[in-house]
């Protein structure tokens, strides 16, 4: 074997790199007891960038495409100095592949809380979330910056880094907005773009750029979420004193479907006590009194309540007795339409046994005048 079949084993060729781990940013190529070959084929395809290192200095940065390593592109480094150059000498440099694609999906969240002063609730205590993408736009920079030599570097590396930036900005700008809580919703768009816009220039320090940036969600503390939901339910019920009558019929009602009614609790103590005294008997055949247990008074039977069809809107509920008033007072007739819970549609008032009374029962004539005294 030759000393050139020797030296030959040690040369490189053909220089390229094939990823699909997704998430790695640089990559270098393996160079370690072997010496990169003159007139070798550099392959650098679309979303990459191939960075030549040489003796700790940045030598070159190849974008896409297929080079012949040779002395127009490329100074020889050689270390065969001693040898006739007519074999064509190899040298020795580091390469890194860099991706220049996009890395998607990236999070962001602040930790702590941001206090911003709300034009209507005051200092409030602010959290928010989001994604954002990143992508190297100046490979050197991001060699010489970030990277360093580090063989295979990937996002999460960095990722951490720019959360830090996007987070300090973030809190700078909603503090200093003045756009309300309840309206920062509709402006998500408006404030991430003010956030890109205001990290653009640290991030193109490190060579990178931040093509998209989003916020999700900003939210409030539980607390302040819970008094603005009774707030808005105040709002969607209206009149109170509505709400409340109805809120009361509907607890009668379900009280009424519980079991444990009047008529259970005396019968059930009535069988009891018969029981019990046929049971025991005195000596002539004469029943003892039934010693009975004092019971707890049984639940009051709910008052029915029936609402009523104005000009083409319901009102009430109303008692029995209330309606009797107004019947008095010709503002309720036989042929109201009501309507009670439990009730199959609306009916006329006639038509319910309940309230056709109040129309069948009319007061005895007055009595005459008492005589003047003289």
């Amino acid at each position: 074997m030759s000393i050139f079949d020797i030296l030959g084993g040690e040369f490189i060729d053909v220089i390229e790199w094939t990823d699909d781990s997704r998430d790695t940013m640089v990559w270098r190529y393996p160079t370690v007891g072997k010496a990169i070959k003159y007139g070798a084929k550099l392959t650098v395809r679309e979303g990459q960038a191939a960075v030549f290192i040489h003796e700790g200095q940045l030598a070159d940065v190849f974008q896409p495409g297929l080079y012949m390593l040779e002395t127009n592109n490329l100074p020889i480094l050689t270390r065969l100095q001693h040898w006739d150059h007519g074999f064509r000498s190899p040298f020795k440099s580091e390469i890194y592949f860099v991706n220049t694609t996009r890395f998607n999906d990236l999070k962001w969240g602040t930790r702590n809380p941001v206090i911003a002063r709300d034009p209507e609730f005051g200092p409030v205590r602010i959290r928010a979330f989001g994604t954002f993408s990143m992508r190297v736009t100046d490979p050197g920079r991001f060699m010489t910056e970030i990277v360093g030599t580090d063989g295979e570097f990937t996002a999460d590396e960095i990722s951490f880094q720019l959360r830090n930036i996007i987070v300090q900005e973030f809190s700078r700008m909603i503090a200093g907005s003045g756009i309300p809580v309840l309206d920062m919703a509709a402006n998500t768009g408006d404030l991430g773009q003010m956030v890109a816009k205001a990290i653009s220039p640290t991030i193109a320090a490190y060579g990178l750029t931040i093509p998209e940036f989003y916020i999700e969600n900003i939210s409030l503390p539980d607390e302040v979420e819970k008094m603005l939901d009774k707030r808005t339910s105040m709002g969607i019920v209206g009149d109170l004193n509505r709400f409340g009558q109805y809120a009361a019929s509907e607890a009668m009602l379900n009280a009424s479907n519980q079991p444990g009614g009047m008529g259970a609790g005396i019968g059930a103590g009535l069988g009891a006590g018969l029981g019990a005294a046929m049971a025991q008997r005195g000596p002539w055949g004469a029943v003892p009194q039934p010693q009975v247990a004092p019971q707890s008074p049984p639940p009051l039977q709910p008052e029915t309540v029936w609402h009523i069809a104005i000009n083409g809107e319901a009102d009430g509920p109303y008692g029995r007795a209330h309606l009797g008033r107004l019947a008095r007072e010709g503002q309720f007739a036989r042929d109201t339409l009501v309507w009670t819970p439990g009730q199959d549609g609306w009916k006329r008032a006639e038509d319910v046994a309940e309230l056709a009374q109040l129309f069948t029962v009319a007061p005895p004539p007055p009595p005459p005048p008492l005589p003047k005294a003289e």
